[in-house]
C-alpha cells in the first residue's frame, strides 16, 4: 500500500491564509439617519424641577436607567403589575423564544466553517450455495469495515463567515425585539392601568353628582308640594338624575375591558385578576427628553432595524461570492478486514484523499440577478431603518406637544370648574328664592358636570401621554444591552433548563 501523499507546509499555510483573509463584498457601514440638534417641542416643566424629581437632561433617574421607569409614578400596585410583564406576557415570551431560535441558527452557520467527520461501521456476512467438493457453509464471506469520512469546504471567499455574521446580526436584532416587546407591553399596561383608574375617577365624580342631583330632585318635589314649582321642574330634575345614573352604569363596561386587558398583559385569565377602584390624583412626572441623537442608542426598535441592515449587507457579499469557484476537500480512511481478529491491525488500514474545484460557467444571469436582488433588499432595510428613526422622532415630538398643551388645558379647565360651581350656586339661590326658573340650574349642572368630567379625562390623558413619551424615549433601554457576538455564539441552553422569562443580556 502506498504511503499517504505529503503536502508542502507552504501550500497548507497559503491555503489557510487565503481561507481566513479573503472576503468578497462590501464592508458594513452603519447608515446615517436624521438627528436634529434638539427637539422642536419642549417638556412642560423646566429642568430644575426635573432634577428635583430625580432626573437629569442626559442621565435619567436610577429607576428609569434600569428599565423600571414605571416606578416614577410611585404606585405600588402598578409596580407589581409591571414586574409580571417580563415573566408572564406571552408576546414577550414569544420574542424571547425567537431570539433563542436565532442564536441556534448562528451555531448552525458557524458549523460550516469546520470539517464534517462521519463514520458508518459495518459488519457483513454473505454466502451462497454449495458446489461439488465443498462443504456446506464454505462459501460464507465476512467483512468488517470501520470507515471515517472527512469533508471540508474552505471559506475562500468569506461567504460562510458572512453567513455567520448575518445570522449574528439577525439574532441581535431579535434580542432588541425582546426589549422592544417588553417596553411595548409594559407601556400598554400602564396606559390601561391609568385608563382604568381614570374610569374610577369618573365613577366617583358621577356618584357625587348623583347624590347632588337627588338632593335637587327632593328640593324640586318639596317646592312642587308647596305649589311653588311645576311638574315640568320635577321632570327636568328626574331626567338629569337618570342621565347621570345611566352614565355611571356605562362606565362599568369600559372599566371591565381595561381590567381584562391588564390581565392578558400579565399572562392571566381575566377571571384571575381584580383591581380595586382608585382615583387618580397625582400629575405625571417630569420627563426631560434629552437630545434627538440619543434616540439612536435608546430605542430598541431602532437598534433592531440597524441590525437588520447589517444582516442585509452580509447577504450582498454572500451573493457576490457565488461568482468565484468553490473548493471541496475530502478524505476517508479506516480499517477493513475479512477477519475479526485482524480488523484492528495496521495492515487493515485504508485511506483516500481528494479535492474538487467547482465553478459555474453559465447560469443565464442568475448570480447577477441575485446580487441585484440583495442590493435592493439592503436598500429597503436602510429605508426602513431611517423611517424607524423618523417615526421615533415624531412620537417624541407628539407626546411632548401633548403634555405641554394638555397641561395648559388642565389649568383652563380648572378655571371652568370654578366658574361653573359659582354659576350653579347663583342659579340655585335664584331658584330657591323664586326669582328664576329651574332651567338655569339645569344648564349650570350640565356645565359643571362636563367640566368635571373633562378635568378627570385630562389627567388620564396627561398620564397616558407621559407613558407614551417614556416609551418613545426607549424606557431606559440602551444599545449596550444588545448581546455581543460572543454572547450570541455562546453554547445554547438545554430546552427547559431555564425559566421562560430569563433576561436577554
Amino acid at each position: 500500500m502506498n504511503p499517504p501523499p505529503k503536502f508542502p507546509a507552504t501550500t497548507l499555510l497559503t491555503l489557510l491564509l487565503v481561507s481566513a483573509g479573503c472576503m468578497v463584498g462590501p464592508r458594513y457601514k452603519k447608515p446615517s439617519a436624521a438627528a436634529p440638534p434638539a427637539f422642536k417641542e419642549q417638556p412642560p416643566v423646566n429642568f430644575k424641577e426635573a432634577e428635583a424629581a430625580g432626573w437629569k437632561q442626559s442621565q435619567p433617574g436610577d429607576a428609569y436607567s434600569k428599565g423600571r421607569w414605571w416606578e416614577l409614578y410611585k404606585d405600588a400596585a402598578l409596580n407589581a403589575l409591571e414586574e409580571q410583564v417580563s415573566v408572564s406576557n406571552q408576546n414577550v415570551l414569544q420574542a424571547e423564544a425567537q431570539y433563542q431560535q436565532a442564536k441556534a441558527a448562528v451555531s448552525v452557520a458557524r458549523a460550516a466553517l469546520s470539517p464534517t467527520v462521519t463514520t458508518a461501521p459495518a459488519v457483513t456476512f454473505a454466502g451462497g450455495g454449495t458446489t461439488a467438493g465443498t462443504s456446506a457453509g464454505s462459501g460464507t464471506r465476512k467483512s468488517f469495515n470501520l470507515p471515517f469520512n472527512v469533508a471540508w469546504e474552505p471559506d475562500l471567499w468569506g461567504n460562510i463567515r458572512r453567513g455567520v455574521t448575518a445570522s449574528t446580526a439577525t439574532a441581535q436584532s431579535l434580542a432588541a425585539n425582546v426589549g422592544n416587546a417588553r417596553l411595548l407591553y409594559q407601556a400598554e399596561l400602564a396606559q390601561d392601568y391609568f385608563g382604568l383608574h381614570g374610569k374610577d375617577g369618573e365613577a366617583e365624580l358621577l356618584t357625587r353628582t348623583e347624590a347632588s342631583y337627588e338632593e335637587y330632585l327632593k328640593l324640586t318635589r318639596d317646592r312642587f308640594s308647596a305649589g311653588i314649582a311645576s311638574d315640568l321642574d320635577i321632570a327636568q330634575a328626574e331626567s338629569q338624575l337618570y342621565a347621570v345614573q345611566s352614565q355611571l352604569l356605562d362606565l362599568g363596561v369600559e372599566r371591565a375591558a381595561f381590567e381584562h386587558a391588564i390581565a392578558i398583559l400579565i399572562g392571566k385569565a381575566p377571571a384571575e385578576l381584580t383591581i380595586p377602584p382608585v382615583t387618580l390624583k397625582t400629575s405625571p412626572p417630569p420627563v426631560p427628553p434629552g437630545v434627538p441623537s440619543e434616540l439612536l442608542e435608546r430605542r430598541p426598535d431602532i437598534a433592531s432595524a440597524e441590525r437588520q441592515v447589517a444582516a442585509a449587507n452580509e447577504q450582498i457579499g454572500i451573493a457576490m461570492a457565488a461568482f468565484y469557484p468553490n473548493l471541496s476537500l475530502t478524505g476517508s480512511g479506516g480499517l477493513e478486514s475479512s477477519s475479526l481478529a485482524k480488523w484492528f491491525t495496521w495492515p487493515s488500514r485504508f485511506w483516500s484523499v481528494g479535492s474538487q474545484l467547482a465553478e459555474t460557467l453559465f447560469d443565464a444571469g442568475r448570480r447577477r440577478g441575485v446580487v441585484v436582488e440583495q442590493r435592493a433588499a439592503y436598500d429597503a432595510t436602510v429605508a426602513a431603518y431611517r423611517e424607524t428613526v423618523l417615526t421615533a422622532m415624531q412620537q417624541v415630538e407628539d407626546n411632548l406637544a401633548a403634555l405641554r398643551i394638555l397641561a395648559k388645558e388642565a389649568d383652563k379647565v380648572q378655571q371652568t370648574v370654578q366658574a361653573a360651581n359659582r354659576a350653579l350656586d347663583i342659579s340655585t339661590a335664584q331658584y330657591r328664592s323664586g326669582t328664576a326658573s329651574y332651567l338655569p340650574v339645569i344648564i349650570s349642572q350640565a356645565t359643571l358636570l362636563n367640566a368635571d368630567v373633562t378635568a378627570v379625562t385630562l389627567l388620564t390623558r396627561r398620564l397616558t401621554a407621559s407613558v407614551l413619551l417614556i416609551e418613545a424615549l426607549g424606557g431606559g433601554w440602551n444599545a449596550s444591552q444588545l448581546p455581543t457576538r460572543q454572547d450570541v455564539t455562546a453554547p445554547q441552553r438545554q430546552p427547559g433548563a431555564a425559566g421562560p422569562g430569563g433576561e436577554v443580556r
